[in-house]
């Protein structure tokens, strides 16, 4: 049966998903980049960004695998755009006209707007709607296929609230950010749901790897 996935959500030591003030420049608020450092490094990093090279380690193994078997995904409204995108009619997200899904994605948000079609396969598709209901909408899209849940912090806790998720990769970068959007509150003794792996690579991130018992 089509599994539902989290990969690559990069969360600091003190357990931030993003940072706070997320502007149209800044997706990240203050964090910046510094929580997906790691995955840039990579080669599936670099082919993100239209570049040669790097790395082929550990953290390549990981960062590769978010694409495998994805039929669609699911993401928040706080992805999609800053505060405020839903009333800016030309906001088509943070990635351009070919965004790195090429999948159907389904976008949670309490406003509705007709499907978005993107180059390269992707279409945004807006939902009001439960975790539940929007799961549904997505498998019916994926097929066969798994369905990717993107983030940010507030959607995959939701998830977990839910009882969603089948395996959850998080990845701890060794920064402090103080502040923005948590990704673990209220989720006590999640360990006793999933069997719990984690690899530290050279790089400094440590992996964990969540995988419903």
């Amino acid at each position: 049966m089509p599994n539902v996935r989290v990969h690559n959500f990069s969360i600091s030591l003190d357990g931030y998903g993003t940072g706070d003030a997320m502007t149209f420049d800044n997706p990240f608020g203050h964090a910046g980049h510094r929580l997906h450092e790691w995955m840039f490094a990579t080669r599936f990093g670099h082919e993100l960004l239209g570049k040669a090279g790097g790395s082929n380690g550990v953290d390549q193994a990981f960062a590769e695998r978010t694409n495998l078997g994805i039929g669609a995904e699911i993401m928040g409204a706080g992805k999609f755009g800053p505060p405020g995108w839903q009333h800016d009619e030309t906001w088509r997200g943070w990635w351009g006209p070919n965004p790195p899904f090429h999948t159907p994605v389904f976008v949670m948000t309490h406003h509705s707007f007709p499907p978005m079609a993107m180059d390269g396969g992707t279409t945004f598709h807006f939902i009001d709607g439960s975790p539940h209901q929007a799961l549904e909408r997505a498998q019916i899209a994926a097929g066969s296929l798994d369905v990717r849940v993107g983030g940010g912090p507030s959607t995959v806790r939701a998830f977990l609230d839910a009882d969603l998720i089948d395996t959850l990769h998080v990845v701890q970068v060794p920064i402090l950010l103080g502040r923005g959007t948590r990704l673990w509150d209220g989720q006590e003794a999640l360990e006793e749901r999933f069997n719990v792996e984690a690899v530290s690579t050279p790089s400094g991130v440590t992996h964990f790897s969540f995988t419903r018992r």
